[in-house]
């Protein structure tokens, strides 16, 4: 599969319109996953919109995304970048053709200081 076709089917899968993006930054300000992150929620949507998404499938942050949509909320134009980054997610997973957690991996990383919205994001990020 090609670069384009790629780009393609991760905004056909995701739903977003990346053109839509402004590059205002208020989606990367309210991400609480912000400093983990290599790349922000506003250079996802624009690497995507550009065709630059090899970097991404490499990149650790389509993992510490915690799909908590507040970029969603926060998005003036309604661009949705936690979409995007949930495709790039599931596309790369596809690409290894393996998951990134496996099923028994979660109850060791339970601790009583992690938030509830990581357990949350971390089933999302679990594929069957």
């Amino acid at each position: 599969m090609n670069r384009k076709d790629k780009q393609e089917q991760i905004l056909r899968m995701s739903g977003v319109n990346a053109r839509k993006c402004m590059r205002c930054g208020k989606c990367s300000a309210t991400c609480p996953a912000y400093d983990e992150m290599e790349y922000h929620p506003h250079q996802f949507v624009y690497m995507v919109e550009s065709g630059n998404i090899e970097p991404l499938f490499e990149s650790e942050s389509i993992y510490k995304c915690l799909t908590c949509f507040a970029c969603v909320e926060r998005c003036p134009r309604d661009v949705q970048p936690a979409k995007l980054i949930e495709a790039v997610r599931v596309m790369a997973l596809r690409q290894q053709d393996n998951t990134h957690m496996k099923k028994g991996d979660l109850p060791m990383m339970l601790d009583e200081d992690i938030p509830q919205q990581a357990i949350v994001s971390a089933f999302r990020k679990y594929t069957k």
